[in-house]
C-alpha cells in the first residue's frame, strides 16, 4: 500500500528552493575555479577527497554518489597529469588506493585557495552557534541523529 503524499507548504518550499540555491552556487564556484586549473569539476572534487586522505576508488565512487567506472576514468585522467597515484593499501595489499602526489597536493590547495568566499566557506556568514544549528537540523533531516559525544 502507498502512502498519499502530503502536499508541500509554501515555507517547505522555499527551504528546497534555497537548499538547492546554496548547492548550486557552491558546485558553480567550485567548476569555475576547477577549470582555472584545467580541471574539470568532478576531477576537482575527487582530488579535493584525496587530498585528505588516499582512499578505494568505491570509497571515492560512494562519496561522489557515482559509478565505479566513473571515478577510475577520472583518476586515469589525474594519474596522466601526474597529480594523482595509485598505490597499494599497506593494511590491505590486495586493495589499490588513489592518493594525491605532491604535485597534487598543492594543485589541491591552489584550488582551495582560487575558490570564491562562497565556495570557500560556504558558511562564513554564520557565527558557531547558527552552524551548529544548521549541523542539527540538518542531521536530524537527513535522519542521521547527533553522536552522543560529539564536539559543539
Amino acid at each position: 500500500m502507498t502512502r498519499a503524499k502530503t502536499p508541500a507548504d509554501r515555507l517547505t518550499l522555499e527551504v528546497l528552493e534555497l537548499l538547492g540555491d546554496v548547492v548550486g552556487r557552491y558546485y558553480e564556484e567550485y567548476d569555475k575555479a576547477a577549470a582555472q586549473h584545467s580541471l574539470t569539476g568532478a576531477q576537482a572534487r575527487v582530488l579535493a577527497l584525496l587530498a585528505y586522505t588516499p582512499m578505494p576508488m568505491r570509497h571515492l565512487a560512494q562519496r561522489l554518489k557515482c559509478e565505479p567506472s566513473n571515478v577510475t576514468g577520472i583518476v586515469d585522467r589525474l594519474t596522466a597529469r601526474g597529480l594523482v597515484e595509485r598505490r597499494s593499501d599497506e593494511s590491505d595489499r590486495r586493495v589499490k588506493l588513489a592518493a594525491v602526489t605532491p604535485e597534487g597536493r598543492r594543485t589541491a590547495a591552489a584550488l582551495r585557495e582560487s575558490l570564491g568566499d562562497f565556495a570557500r566557506e560556504p558558511l562564513g556568514r554564520l557565527d558557531a552557534a547558527d552552524r551548529r544549528t544548521l549541523r542539527d537540523l540538518l542531521r536530524r533531516m537527513l535522519g542521521t541523529g547527533e553522536p552522543p559525544d560529539a564536539p559543539g
